[in-house]
């Protein structure tokens, strides 16, 4: 018998992909995927712990959902709530006693087992609760049937993180290094291109740190890895994210160098332009040698930009500290960037430090920078007018006979195309910008 699936995602394109394969897990038990929670089956929040009041918001959401969870029961029926991910993880124990009503609670690591968890929670009363961090990996378990993801894929290969940032949650909650094997991930990414996909995007916690078994013996790094995938017919495109500069290595700069097929585009959080506060964040790297990575990128791949992550207002930023941060964005110079107020994680190193940045003055820090950030990227998106980009078509517009689709450079373009170019590598001549897309015309339509 048929039954509806609800998922709700918070956070990254993990867990994007997280929740596509919790829904096939799923699938042979007769869940099938519905757009609203609304008389649902089963509920499934998969939740983030980076942002600011992630678990409050998760609460929230519980909230609400218990309402549907009673109109249900009044009906006859169940709906059966479920919390992952790394909310789930960090705070599995208040989910229970806070909210009595979540069925299932269960971590990153442990989705492949959500059958015996529904199994569990339909037989008898009361929380099933799976945080463990299991010896196998989950990956094996996973059934290599999926539903269709589109024209632009998403693949996990790699999990987890060893850098132990002061001020990241995420080695608890996802847990070590963690790197899939490369015959595994090929395998995947051969089924993603039979259903459809064009361009793939590998992810991981710390995708360029990737060390998968070779399929003959010894390890591959990325660089390797992504010479494999791009020999697979019909992927024209290939993208990773997200990176730590400490990870780019001679044979990753290289496939950079070689591969039509690997964007020249490349996401690199940096966190700060201030070698003090990088040091406070046990980053590893300083300014200097950031710069001189994206250098080494330029050198191999004249045409590539840059995205990047900032937190302002770390425990102990000073103003100088700051202001070495606006000097490094001002040299770097980004297409486009991700900037948010330092917020303290339970249980980080950071969240306890001294030297908390008041409010204000991170609110203050953060507007000044991404002044900065949005005039580069209004910048580099005008840059682009008049020159001929191939675009991959990804969907319709929002206006009929409208396509929107990607440039090399991931800006949302929207083109009036026909619908059977969905899926096509097009090249469009770009006639404006705006400050997050462009337009771009057809040059076939336009003969």
């Amino acid at each position: 018998m048929t039954k509806s699936l609800f998922i709700k995602t918070y956070g990254c394109q993990m867990n994007v992909y997280d929740s596509a394969r919790m829904a096939d897990v799923l699938a042979p038990l007769g869940y099938r995927a519905v757009e609203t929670p609304e008389d649902a089956d089963m509920v499934i929040l998969n939740t983030c712990h980076i942002r600011e009041k992630a678990a409050e918001k998760v609460f929230s959401e519980l909230g609400r959902l218990k309402t549907l969870q009673k109109r249900k029961a009044r009906a006859g029926g169940r709906m059966i709530l479920a919390v992952a991910g790394c909310v789930a993880q960090a705070e599995g124990a208040e989910i229970t006693a806070r909210a009595p009503h979540v069925d299932i609670v269960l971590g990153p690591q442990t989705y492949h087992r959500l059958p015996q968890m529904v199994a569990a929670a339909t037989r008898a009363a009361g929380h099933v609760l799976d945080t463990e961090f299991p010896a196998e990996a989950k990956f094996d378990f996973l059934p290599e049937a999926a539903a269709p993801q589109g024209v632009s894929a998403f693949l996990t290969i790699q999990e987890g993180c060893d850098k132990f940032c002061t001020f990241c949650v995420v080695p608890y909650t996802r847990g070590a290094e963690f790197s899939r094997p490369a015959a595994q991930v090929i395998a995947e990414a051969r089924r993603l291109v039979t259903a459809g996909a064009r361009e793939i995007t590998l992810l991981g916690q710390n995708v360029n740190a990737y060390h998968g078994e070779a399929p003959e013996g010894g390890i591959w790094g990325l660089g390797r890895l992504l010479r494999a995938l791009a020999e697979i017919p019909g992927l024209l495109r290939l993208r990773y994210t997200t990176s730590h500069p400490r990870d780019v290595d001679d044979e990753l700069l290289a496939a950079h160098r070689d591969l039509p097929t690997l964007m020249p585009f490349l996401h690199l959080p940096v966190q700060s332009g201030s070698d003090r506060v990088l040091a406070a964040m046990n980053r590893g790297h300083t300014a200097a040698d950031y710069l001189r990575t994206l250098e080494r990128l330029r050198a191999a791949r004249p045409e590539i930009a840059f995205s990047s992550d900032f937190i302002v207002g770390h425990p102990g930023e000073s103003e100088a500290d700051f202001a070495a941060t606006l000097a490094l964005v001002r040299e770097a110079q980004y297409a486009q960037a991700f900037s948010f107020k330092y917020s303290p994680r339970p249980g980080t190193p950071a969240a306890s430090e001294d030297g908390q940045v008041p409010e204000p003055v991170k609110t203050e820090r953060l507007r000044r920078l991404q002044e900065l950030l949005e005039a580069q990227q209004r910048a580099f998106n005008l840059s682009q007018v008049g020159k001929t980009l191939p675009v991959l078509l990804e969907k319709p517009g929002r206006h009929p006979g409208q396509l929107a689709g990607r440039s090399p450079y991931l800006q949302p373009v929207h083109v009036t195309a026909p619908a059977r170019l969905i899926g096509a590598l097009v090249p469009l001549l770009i006639r404006g910008a705006e400050p997050n897309s462009l337009a771009g015309e057809h040059l076939e339509s336009a003969a």
